[in-house]
């Protein structure tokens, strides 16, 4: 009797941590989307060591790419890990309108189990890496090497089975043998919460994993409108910061910009000299300003800074500049040269704590000839100046402030020392 109270007693004990640990079964789904850089590679290889360390049922790649940048055995050993894996992998282009262009479609034939949600692309193969044309790492179809499908059926040699969204893949994928590098497995998703009912019927819970923080900050510039709204909006603070003589506040919003830009123009593949013509349009946009806006200069530098952006990568039909985006950039940057930055430097210096009329009868140094506009220092600020052409001021020679009109100084020559 004693023996079976104790049996009874254990019984109870063992058995929720039995429940427990079937409940312990769980499916990871590995989140990423957009162009696939060394960051996102990354992410993707320890994400499936993870999973399999994790003891997950199955691993889920949940795929929306334009395009692969990465480096090519970087993106060579990811193909490998997904094509034997430690446990079993699914590649599911979705939900829709995602994309699987270039080495994404490697990724998913690669895969044991290549999936897609109705309504997404597949296809624009060839390069598998845009960065690098001549990688090769599996032949491609002939449907998808350099065109686009639809994918509302199984498409041969590419997608194996349809699936609309992730909650009726993991359903389905419930007693399918997928094969990895340790053999097979049927995976098994289902959990029957009532056993003495079919009816209550749920799948075994699914965790989503994305990229880190770092990466995420990182890959904000990895799509080329982001890396050319960085570049463009970095070096405009930056002017903005030089001669409205800002708190530090815009310098710090520019050093993080530029910091970003670099790290898209490192990534994308691109056509320098159109960064060249869209960072010239920016210099025409910026001595304009300096001039106090000479309209035939802002008119060159916008359409220089938007043909250097209409034509900033050279990734097509893989990557390319959307020109709405482009267009609505470029605008911005003009409006903010144009209307933002005289207005915000005319407040600053008219205020009394910098004040303007003490500065008549000070002397300063001009910095530039004057032709007859220029710009001079005084008392260690940088100013816009003005003086007549008669004046023939140089620079280096000291000048007197006569008059104050709004930002603009008016200087002469200090007499006998032109």
């Amino acid at each position: 009797m004693r023996r079976l109270l104790l049996f009874g007693f254990l019984f109870v004990l063992i058995a929720p941590i039995a429940v427990a640990q079937i409940d312990e079964r769980h499916l990871d789904v590995i989140d990423i989307s957009g162009v696939l850089d060394n960051q996102a590679v990354s992410f993707l290889t320890e994400s499936i060591h993870e999973a399999a360390s994790r003891g997950a049922e199955a691993a889920v790649i949940q795929l929306d790419s334009r395009a692969v940048v990465a480096d090519e055995a970087d993106f060579g050993r990811l193909l490998e890990l997904v094509a034997s894996p430690p446990l079993p992998v699914i590649v599911w282009v979705g939900p829709a309108p995602a994309v699987a262009y270039g080495g994404a479609v490697d990724l998913l034939m690669a895969a044991p189990i290549g999936m897609a949600a109705p309504g997404t692309e597949v296809g624009y193969a060839e390069p598998a890496i845009v960065t690098a044309p001549d990688a090769a790492f599996s032949a491609e179809p002939e449907v998808v090497s350099d065109s686009v499908l639809t994918v509302e059926n199984e498409i041969h040699g590419v997608v194996d089975s349809v699936s609309p969204a992730i909650r009726q893949l993991v359903v389905g994928l419930d007693g399918v043998e997928v094969s990895f590098a340790g053999g097979s497995r049927r995976v098994s998703t289902l959990i029957n919460n009532a056993p003495d009912s079919q009816v209550e019927v749920s799948h075994i819970p699914v965790t989503f994993h994305k990229p880190g923080y770092w990466a995420r900050f990182l890959r904000l510039a990895v799509t080329p409108e982001a890396a050319f709204l960085f570049l463009m909006a970095g070096l405009t603070v930056a002017a903005f910061e030089f001669y409205a003589i800002g708190p530090g506040i815009a310098a710090a919003v520019a050093a993080i910009s530029l910091f970003l830009a670099s790290y898209g123009l490192a990534t994308l593949p691109l056509r320098w000299w159109a960064v060249a013509m869209a960072v010239l349009g920016w210099a025409l946009l910026t001595a304009s300003y300096q001039r106090s806006g000479v309209a035939a200069v802002t008119a060159l530098g916008s359409i220089l800074t938007l043909g250097g952006g209409l034509w900033f990568v050279d990734g097509a039909p893989q990557i390319s500049m959307n020109p709405v985006v482009t267009a609505v950039i470029v605008g911005v940057i003009v409006l903010f040269y144009t209307v933002a930055m005289p207005t915000v430097a005319r407040s600053r210096f008219s205020t009394r704590t910098i004040g303007r009329d003490h500065l008549i009868g000070s002397q300063g140094t001009a910095l530039v000839d004057f032709e007859p506009d220029g710009e001079v220092e005084v008392h260690g600020a940088r100013w816009k100046a003005s003086a007549h052409r008669e004046s023939r001021i140089r620079q280096g020679n000291p000048v007197r402030i006569t008059e104050v009109d709004g930002l603009v100084l008016e200087v002469e020559p200090l007499p006998g020392r032109q």
